[in-house]
């Protein structure tokens, strides 16, 4: 069975109702269509993509667990509103995953990718110094997880996968977002240095400050409004 969303939904793949669903609504909420803090009509929902509530329910369940939304006793179900401790413990997620990842892949991530990563870096900020912040994004996602991946580590890859929404949705709202680009490429080009010289150490301590710097950022970000949640 497909689902026949209105106007806007993305192109689907062969997948249970519920999960096509839940990439529908990750997708509509990481990328501002429904924005934080609205509230969410479980049975309109329903009615768009013509199905039961049950794979409704499923779908939003799921986001839960992924802290995108939330339900409020009798008020119903909302778009979450990220704040500082957000931040704080998806960071915190991701430099132990980043740190552990990034020494396993210094060691075996060949040094064409090595190489290929770094040079997209590069195009990426010198397209940011011409007003153009999408290569810088392209870049960052890929860098991160690439690293992640080439461990092979399946639970690593599935536990970064777990928080790479709420990561696209912070930057849709504003945070650790253009202004940061320069910064962040510098600190991608000392992680991908190190690994193309195979020194674990380094490259594990790069990456450990390049996510404390991006926690830094985003919280300094949503203190002075830069965010907006």
């Amino acid at each position: 069975m497909s689902l026949k969303a209105g106007a806007g939904s993305s192109a689907l793949v062969v997948e249970s109702i519920s999960d096509q669903l839940y990439r529908i609504l990750v997708e509509r909420i990481t990328t501002g269509a429904f924005a934080a803090g609205s509230r969410m009509d479980p049975q309109a929902i329903a009615d768009e993509f013509g199905v039961s509530r049950t794979p409704v329910r499923d779908a939003l369940a799921r986001l839960e667990h992924d802290q995108l939304i939330e339900t409020r006793p009798r008020s119903g179900t909302f778009v979450a509103r990220p704040g500082v401790s957000d931040v704080h413990e998806v960071c915190q997620l991701r430099k132990g995953i980043e740190w552990v990842a990034t020494g396993l892949a210094a060691s075996v991530m060949p040094a064409a990718q090595i190489a290929d990563l770094r040079a997209e870096a590069v195009e990426a900020v010198a397209a940011v110094e011409k007003g153009d912040f999408d290569p810088f994004f392209v870049s960052d996602f890929r860098i991160h997880r690439e690293i992640v991946a080439a461990t092979g580590n399946e639970r690593l890859v599935r536990a970064r996968s777990s928080v790479e929404p709420f990561v696209a949705w912070l930057r849709i709202l504003g945070a650790t977002g253009p202004h940061r680009a320069k910064g962040s490429t510098a600190r991608h080009l000392q992680i991908l240095d190190a690994m193309a010289a195979r020194d674990v150490a380094a490259a594990q301590e790069a990456a450990a400050v390049h996510l404390d710097e991006v926690e830094d950022w985003t919280v300094a970000d949503m203190d002075s409004n830069a965010i907006s949640t």
